[in-house]
């Protein structure tokens, strides 16, 4: 069952690239797909926290915050977040980092707006020397389906650790398939003041602010 599970989830290897229409704050965004690798992909939390943040304005105004995705893939959470006016930091492994940047340039450029950075981040290594405490603080952490069957669970959950410092917000939205999706949940609720912001029960997908 679980074979069967996997193989409708896992993308299939292929150059077969794809363009996505999205509109959100008023803007149509076009994102370029690769299913050649799980980052250029977007999956189904990307899409609910990009609808809950331009939905929910006043409960979480990005305009002019300081606003870290962490495992930003596609980039398309990153550009509904410019688009909000934030300071938008869009990082994700070497390997995204080139259709990532591809889809933030073309869907924000020539726009009145805070232009974003694109910076590699591999959870859990060179934090301080990347990213170090006294020069980077974030008013909000966006993660979205970055927990899935992988080996850097206990990497990611110390890079939220890390980023997440006194005021900070974390935002992540996850599609919950494994029962490690569940561990996960308990050790961040073990660390942080979290609650379940929404549930997305057709696809699965819990939006939790911690």
């Amino acid at each position: 069952v679980i074979l069967k599970i996997l193989q409708n989830w896992v993308p299939r290897v292929s150059p077969y690239f794809d363009k996505e229409h999205y509109t959100y704050a008023g803007h149509q965004i076009i994102i370029q797909e690769s299913i050649e690798h799980f980052g250029a992909v977007v999956w189904p939390g990307a899409l609910a926290l990009s609808q809950y943040l331009e939905s929910n304005q006043e409960q979480f105004n990005l305009k002019d915050k300081k606003v870290l995705e962490i495992g930003a893939g596609t980039g398309l959470v990153s550009i509904v977040a410019c688009l909000l006016g934030a300071y938008v930091t869009a990082t994700d492994v070497p390997e995204v980092l080139e259709n990532l940047s591809y889809n933030i340039s073309r869907n924000t450029k020539d726009m009145n707006m805070h232009k974003p950075e694109v910076r590699k981040l591999v959870w859990g290594e060179g934090l301080n020397e990347d990213f170090p405490v006294s020069t980077y603080h974030y008013d909000f952490i966006l993660a979205t389906d970055v927990v899935y069957h992988h080996a850097a669970l206990d990497a990611l959950l110390a890079t939220m650790v890390y980023f997440c410092k006194p005021g900070t917000v974390l935002l992540w939205a996850n599609k919950f398939r494994f029962s490690t999706d569940y561990e996960f949940l308990e050790k961040v609720c073990n660390i942080f003041n979290t609650t379940i912001l929404a549930e997305f029960p057709e696809s699965n997908v819990k939006l939790l602010k911690a």
